[in-house]
């Protein structure tokens, strides 16, 4: 049945879901229970989506390498024009890292916290008006945001870090070919730009784990049920939240076992880092570079590209390598 067919109280009635805490199939991953929903403010059941990219700034891709990942992340920024390029005094930004795992910085599992860190301090200086740092962790929310390295590092950069919390999903018909109604969490709702700030690392369904697979972080509910047509659901959820600016993280590369990861054996020190305003291209580039993937080897690209979300190609637009 059509995931707009079905709520999801009545996808875990039907499937004996219990309410409460539970495990999805990656990792024995944290999952909320039934969220306490605050509608989306409209009259009608209309799909909602969100384009937050900023009018009239050119799609350019920008290959970063060097020796500290937050002077690659501002020289990065920099090559863009700086932040004010993006954020304007008195708006307010959500920046979404990868947090999703209780890892450590070095097994690659979750966002660089330096990347996260000056790109909250960036935000900052061009006078944003808040910056939320947040993720919808698999394991534990505390313990993800904690052992990352991330809380600490965003909240002393200025943020203000956000645990998710179940009175703050608001269900919102996304209107895609796979996902109807979903409970997003409601900052992604509010907020006037949004930075999404990834690591690459491999998956075990899709190779990679990018862009636009880091938007699974912003839903709560059984995610596990994306898996069985992930490709569509990727796209979806691109097509729902264009964002501002994407961040790849490429410091340390989990390249097996991925997304959680654990062996630092299965860790590989890139030292790069990815930005562009352009999502679709931004995970061509990262897929290729990384895993040496070519887009056919992404189906989600070329979903992607039929969407109208974007170019596979992405040498076809303009692109700046920078070392720091």
């Amino acid at each position: 049945m059509p995931y707009d067919k079905i709520s999801r109280r009545d996808f875990m009635e039907r499937t004996g879901k219990a309410a409460g805490f539970a495990a999805f199939a990656v990792g024995g991953a944290w999952m909320l229970h039934e969220p306490v929903r605050r509608p989306f403010d409209r009259k009608d059941d209309a799909p909602v989506s969100r384009d937050l990219r900023v009018a009239g700034v050119e799609d350019r891709l920008m290959i970063v390498r060097g020796e500290d990942p937050a002077k690659m992340a501002a020289a990065a920024i920099t090559a863009f024009g700086g932040m004010s390029t993006f954020v304007q005094p008195g708006e307010t930004v959500v920046v979404k890292p990868n947090i999703g795992w209780d890892r450590r910085p070095e097994q690659a599992a979750n966002t660089n916290p330096g990347v996260v860190a000056e790109v909250v301090r960036q935000c900052v200086e061009a006078g944003a008006e808040r910056v939320v740092v947040t993720d919808i962790t698999c394991n534990d929310p505390k313990r993800c945001f904690n052992r990352s390295g991330i809380a600490a590092a965003a909240r002393e950069a200025g943020a203000e870090v956000q645990l998710p919390q179940e009175a703050r999903f608001r269900e919102v018909n996304m209107g895609g070919e796979m996902l109807g109604r979903q409970d997003v969490y409601d900052i992604y709702l509010e907020a006037d730009r949004f930075i999404n700030l990834p690591i690459a690392k491999h998956h075990g369904l899709t190779r990679a784990t990018l862009g636009m697979k880091n938007l699974y972080g912003i839903l709560g509910g059984n995610r596990s049920r994306l898996h069985q047509e992930i490709h569509h659901s990727l796209v979806d959820l691109a097509a729902f939240l264009r964002p501002t600016l994407v961040i790849v993280d490429a410091w340390r590369v989990l390249l097996r076992n991925g997304p959680q990861g654990g062996s630092l054996a299965d860790v590989e020190e890139r030292k790069m880092l990815l930005a562009s305003t352009e999502q679709t291209a931004i995970d061509a580039c990262a897929g290729e570079l990384f895993f040496d993937m070519t887009p056919d080897e992404m189906p989600w690209l070329g979903l992607a590209e039929r969407r109208g979300l974007g170019t596979s190609v992405w040498r076809d637009i303009p692109t700046e390598e920078i070392t720091v």
